[in-house]
């Protein structure tokens, strides 16, 4: 069967001149300069850009798609707010809300469609109550939109790995399973015994060949210990470019010869970095990341769930958070931050490209933008969202 092409003229990648894209099947195949007339068969269908801003689909590097009521009636936020506290409320709570579903967590990635997401790597809650059934709906929604987000799984332990018995057991059956990693959640403050965590996560890691993506919220000296234990495991452990930290906002709060030394370490280990860039945090040292090779991601944690009744699902939005926390002014860093948010984000998904370039596959957000610094700093209507080659969303509405 012949592949169906799309072509989308007359729009800009990254605020560069005026293209035509030329898609077949789910691969950009052809970039070329903006024709007035393009030239087309009856077998591609043709797309007015306008002019207009385009950028690669967004990456969601930190998610939490099977937690969220987003589009149930509203939820008063209840329980303590401290993580032992939500941790409590959310297990007391979410079967009330039916959750986790297929239903809840399709609603969830259509939001992230329409604003231009079209991959993510999503915490999936595995625990004694819930099982793997939370993988089996975030899989379902996503065959549901015919693989338009691109989701990969990371097996997460949210209620401690070491001191709920049995927990362990389904980290590796989750693993065994497909899961691109399992997760591990402040081994000092939620296990209260580090190493037996970070020993039992290790090993189903070297075993299954899996990634690990581990949970941070402490800070100061004791977020550096973790770290440092983090740092040791993954060397002794061989399991260089397979570990990430997620949140990990005392790396901010540290002196500064201390986060270089670490990120040094973090570098050469392949140790990469996911933030939801809460804008009460302390800015990451990102540039000297970014310089000693770490890769780092943007996420929207979760969406409307029994943590928090914030979020939309728009990694625009946090991109915009994180400029704002890390007082970004000039052009080439706002460059940078969307780069955070796209092609620079492809490893999180395991992808070896992701922009608009061909060979690519065809992810493509169009935006009324000038630039990309007004396109961060507005955070417009997506008005034209392209994943895998089809169109998904038009004028800020989904279409599939």
């Amino acid at each position: 069967m012949e592949k169906e092409t799309l072509l989308v003229t007359n729009v800009r990648p990254w605020g560069a001149a005026a293209v035509d894209v030329l898609i077949s099947g789910d691969t950009i195949t052809e970039i070329r300069p903006a024709s007035r007339q393009a030239s087309t068969d009856e077998t591609t269908t043709v797309v007015d850009g306008g002019g207009k801003l385009a950028l690669p689909g967004f990456i969601n590097a930190h998610a939490h798609v099977d937690k969220s009521w987003w589009g149930q009636p509203w939820v008063s936020y209840g329980g303590e707010a401290t993580t032992q506290g939500r941790i409590a409320h959310e297990r007391a709570q979410r079967d009330k809300y039916g959750i986790p579903s297929a239903n809840g967590t399709e609603r969830v990635l259509r939001e992230f469609l329409r604003h231009g997401t079209t991959a993510t790597r999503t915490h999936v809650d595995v625990d004694l109550g819930v099982a793997l059934d939370g993988i089996a709906n975030v899989r379902t929604a996503a065959d549901r939109l015919g693989g338009a987000v691109e989701v990969e799984v990371v097996a997460f332990p949210q209620d401690g790995v070491i001191r709920r018995d049995g927990v362990l057991a389904l980290l590796d059956a989750a693993a065994d399973a497909g899961a691109h990693s399992i997760g591990g959640i402040d081994p000092c403050a939620i296990d209260r015994d580090p190493v037996a965590q970070l020993d039992g996560l290790f090993e189903i890691a070297e075993r299954r060949g899996c990634g690990i993506d581990i949970h941070l919220h402490s800070g100061g000296d004791l977020a550096a210990f973790e770290y440092e234990l983090i740092i040791d495991r993954t060397r002794r452990a061989g399991l260089t470019g397979k570990v990430n930290v997620s949140h990990g906002f005392g790396l901010g709060q540290l002196a500064t010869d201390r986060q270089t030394a670490l990120v040094e370490q973090f570098g050469e280990l392949g140790i990469s970095w996911t933030t939801v860039a809460p804008t009460n945090s302390a800015p990451l040292p990102w540039r000297t990341m970014l310089d000693r090779g770490m890769g780092l991601g943007l996420g929207t944690d979760g969406i409307r769930d029994l943590w928090s009744p914030y979020g939309d699902g728009d990694i625009l939005q946090v991109a915009l958070d994180f400029a704002k926390l890390h007082r970004v002014r000039y052009d080439e860093d706002f460059v940078g931050v969307a780069k955070l948010a796209t092609s620079s984000a492809a490893p999180f998904v395991h992808r070896s490209v992701h922009d608009v370039t061909v060979g690519a596959r065809a992810d493509l957000v169009v935006i009324d933008a000038e630039n990309v610094p007004d396109a961060i700093v507005r955070a417009p209507r997506r008005d034209l969202v392209i994943a895998g080659g089809r169109i998904v969303a038009t004028d800020g509405e989904v279409t599939i």
